[in-house]
C-alpha cells in the first residue's frame, strides 16, 4: 500500500493577517530609518559645505596678510646697492673704517624697516656688514654661501628662503639680492625678517592652520607641537638636501601623522589628525602659494558638523515617530467607537446572559480547582518517584565503584586469608606440642587480621547501604578519610601523592554522612582519572570556613579542564571519557546530592594547570549523637 504524499500545511487566515501587519510595520520601520539617514546625510554634506565655505575665506585671509607682510620686504635688498658705502665696502673689504660706517647705516635701515637683520655677503659668502655688529653673536665674518638664497643670487637669481638661523637658532624668511657696480656683481644683500608673529592671529578655536614649504616640512602652524614636523615622511635624498641647506638645523623633521581617510569632490578632505587630538575627525583644506612653492593648509573642527547631522537626525526620527503615534491614535480612535457601538448593540444581550456566565464560571472555577488538586498529587507523586530515582541513581554510582575497587578488594583480603590458614594450622600443631606461648602469640596475629578484614567489609558495607535524606552535623574530616580510604588502593598502585589541609580541625557540616561519601569518592575518582598521563601528581584536599560555609576544594595537577567543557560538566551524560569507561551522571548526581543539602558544587582551574572542584556546606557548629 502506497504511502499518502505529505501534506503542507499553510498558515491560517488570522495567522497570514499577523504575518503581512509584521511585514508591514517592518517596512515602516525601514522606510523611517531611510529617511531619517537621507537627513543625516543631507544635513552632514550641507554643513561640511558651509564649513569648508568659511574655511576657504579665512584661508584667503591669511595668504593675503602673508603675501602683504613679504611684499613690504621684497624690494629692500635691492636698494642697499645704492648706497656708495656698500659698494665701497665689497670693493675694499679690508677698510675697516668702512665696515664701521656700512654696520651702522645697516643698523639704521633694520631698525627703520622693522626688520630681523640685514647683511652685506661677498662673492665668497662671507659677511662683511650685518645690522647685529653690536651683538657678541653677530653675522660679521660668517660664511653663509652653503644657504640656498646666497647661492641664488650669486646665480643672478633674487633669493626667498626660509630657515632656522645656524647662529641664534631663530627661524625667518631670507631676501637676498644681487649688488651689482656698473654691471659687475659684487656681493649680495640679504634681509631677514620674522614671520611668525603671523600665528597670533591664526588661533581659530579648534581649527588648526599650518604653512609647509616645498617639501611638506611644518614651519608655521597654529598648534606650537605641529612646528617642524614633515606631513608625510621624507625621502633620503630630501633629508640629505635639508642636511646640506641647513634650513631646519638641528630639528629632527618627524612625520606628523595626520592620516586621510576620505577625499571629496571639492579637492577637500576628511583626515584623522595626532595628538594631542588624536582620533578627532577634520576637514582638511590647501592654498598653494605658487612662487615660494608653499601651502597653506587648514584643518576645521568636524564635531560641530556631526552634532547637526545627529541632530538632523534625531530630530527626523522623532517627528517620524510623532506622525507615527498621530495616525495610531485616529485609527484607535475609529476603532473604539465601532467598538463602542457594537458594546452598546451587545449591552442588553449581555445583561440576560449575565446570570447563566457567572454560573457557568462558577462551574468552571471549581473544576478547574478539583483539576489542579488532581495535578499537585500528580506532581507531588513525580517528585517521590524521581527522588527515589536519584536514590536509585546514586546507589549505582556506589555500586559501580565497588566493582571497580573489586579487583583491589580481593587483593586486600587474599593476604589476609592466606595467612589466617597459616597461623591458624601452626597454631593447631604448636598446641599438640605443647608451645603454647608461641600459639598465643599466633593468635593474637590472627584476631588483629580479622579486626582489620572487619573494618574493610566495614568501610565497604558502610558505603554501599542507601541513605536518607535527612541532614546532620557531619565532621567533614571524617568524610574524607572514609571516601580515601575507598580509593587507598589506587592511590598507592598509581603513586599519587595525596596531601591534605585543614584550617581547623572540628569543621561540621550539615548534610548526610553517606552521600557526602559518594561525592568525594567521584571527585577522588575523576582526578586520578585526570592524572593518569600526568606527571608530577598531585592529589590535594583543603577544609576551610568562609561566612557560614564549610569548604571542601579537592585539586589535581591533570590537564585542567576548557572553559567550553566546564559549562556543561554537570549536565546528565555529558562527559569527556572514552565510550565505555563512563556514563556521564557523576558529577550530575554529585551536584544535585549537594545542592539537596543546601550548598554548591563548583569547578574551575587552577594556576598550575590543573583542576579544582570546590563543595561549599552549610556550617554546623558540632556534631550531635
Amino acid at each position: 500500500m502506497a504511502a499518502a504524499p505529505p501534506q503542507t500545511v499553510l498558515p491560517s487566515r488570522p495567522g497570514r493577517r499577523l504575518l503581512r501587519r509584521a511585514a508591514l510595520w517592518v517596512l515602516l520601520l525601514l522606510c523611517c530609518l531611510a529617511v531619517a539617514a537621507l537627513a543625516w546625510r543631507w544635513t552632514e554634506n550641507a554643513a561640511t559645505e558651509k564649513l569648508r565655505l568659511a574655511a576657504a575665506q579665512r584661508l584667503d585671509g591669511y595668504a593675503v596678510s602673508l603675501e602683504n607682510l613679504l611684499s613690504k620686504y621684497d624690494f629692500l635688498p635691492g636698494t642697499l646697492e645704492l648706497n656708495k658705502d656698500v659698494i665701497a665696502l665689497l670693493q675694499q673689504p679690508d677698510d675697516e673704517t668702512l665696515r664701521a660706517e656700512v654696520n651702522a647705516y645697516l643698523e639704521q635701515v633694520n631698525h627703520l624697516s622693522k626688520s630681523t637683520t640685514i647683511y652685506i655677503v661677498n662673492l665668497q659668502g662671507v659677511t662683511q656688514a650685518a645690522s647685529n655688529w653690536r651683538e657678541p653673536d653677530s653675522f660679521v665674518g660668517d660664511n653663509v654661501a652653503f644657504r640656498p638664497y646666497v647661492r641664488d643670487a650669486l646665480r643672478r637669481t633674487p633669493g626667498g628662503f626660509y630657515g632656522v638661523g645656524t647662529t641664534r637658532g631663530e627661524p625667518g624668511y631670507f631676501f637676498a639680492h644681487g649688488i651689482y657696480h656698473n654691471g659687475r656683481m659684487l656681493g649680495v644683500a640679504t634681509v631677514k625678517v620674522n614671520i611668525e608673529k603671523l600665528e597670533s592671529g591664526w588661533m581659530q578655536g579648534s581649527d588648526k592652520v599650518l604653512l609647509t614649504d616645498a617639501h611638506g616640512v611644518v614651519f608655521l602652524s597654529s598648534e606650537p607641537e605641529w612646528k617642524y614636523r614633515a606631513l608625510a615622511p621624507l625621502s633620503p635624498a630630501v633629508l640629505q638636501e635639508l642636511e646640506v641647506s641647513r634650513q631646519y638645523f638641528s630639528h629632527a623633521l618627524l612625520p606628523l601623522g595626520i592620516r586621510e581617510l576620505r577625499k571629496l569632490d571639492n579637492g577637500a578632505a576628511i583626515v584623522a589628525t595626532p595628538a594631542p587630538a588624536a582620533r578627532m575627525r577634520m576637514l582638511a583644506q590647501t592654498r598653494s602659494l605658487a612662487p615660494r612653492k608653499w601651502q597653506f593648509v587648514y584643518l576645521s573642527d568636524l564635531a560641530p558638523v556631526e552634532a547637526s547631522a545627529r541632530n538632523a537626525f534625531l530630530f527626523t526620527w522623532l517627528s517620524e515617530a510623532l506622525l507615527l503615534m498621530l495616525v495610531l491614535y485616529a485609527r484607535q480612535r475609529r476603532r473604539l467607537g465601532r467598538q463602542r457601538q457594537r458594546a452598546r448593540l451587545d449591552l442588553q444581550r449581555a445583561y440576560d446572559d449575565l446570570e447563566s456566565m457567572v454560573a457557568e464560571r462558577t462551574a468552571s472555577l471549581q473544576q478547574m480547582t478539583h483539576n489542579l488538586s488532581e495535578e499537585n498529587v500528580v506532581r507531588r507523586q513525580a517528585e517521590q518517584k524521581l527522588r527515589q530515582a536519584q536514590s536509585e541513581l546514586v546507589q549505582a554510582g556506589k555500586m559501580a565503584v565497588l566493582g571497580q575497587m573489586s579487583a583491589g578488594i580481593t587483593h586486600e583480603l587474599n593476604q589476609p586469608l592466606t595467612a589466617l590458614r597459616t597461623m591458624s594450622d601452626n597454631a593447631r600443631v604448636l598446641i599438640e606440642r605443647g608451645r603454647l606461648d608461641e600459639a598465643k602469640d599466633n593468635l593474637l596475629t590472627i584476631s588483629q587480621l580479622v579486626a582489620r578484614m572487619g573494618a574493610l567489609t566495614g568501610q565497604l558495607r558502610q558505603f554501599a547501604r542507601k541513605s536518607d535524606a535527612s541532614v546532620r552535623p557531619v565532621a567533614v574530616a571524617g568524610a574524607i578519610t572514609a571516601a580515601l580510604f575507598l580509593v587507598e588502593r589506587r592511590v598507592e598502585q598509581e603513586r599519587v601523592n595525596f596531601r591534605m589541609s585543614m584550617q581547623s580541625p572540628d569543621v561540621f557540616a550539615l548534610c548526610d554522612t553517606n552521600r557526602l561519601e559518594q561525592v568525594l569518592v567521584n571527585l577522588f575518582t575523576n582526578a586520578l582519572d585526570a592524572m593518569a598521563d600526568s606527571d608530577p601528581r598531585q592529589l590535594t584536599v583543603s577544609v576551610s570556613r568562609s561566612f557560614q560555609k564549610a569548604m571542601i576544594a579537592v585539586s589535581d595537577t591533570g590537564p585542567g579542564i576548557p572553559e567550553a567543557i566546564r559549562r556543561h560538566l554537570f549536565e546528565p551524560f555529558f562527559t569527556t571519557k572514552p565510550q565505555g569507561q563512563g556514563l556521564g551522571l557523576g558529577l550530575a548526581i554529585s551536584e544535585q546530592i549537594i545542592r539537596e543539602f543546601g550548598g554548591r558544587l563548583l569547578a574551575e582551574a587552577t594556576t598550575t594547570g590543573g583542576a579544582r572542584f570546590i563543595i561549599e556546606l552549610p556550617i554546623a557548629e558540632q556534631e550531635t549523637a
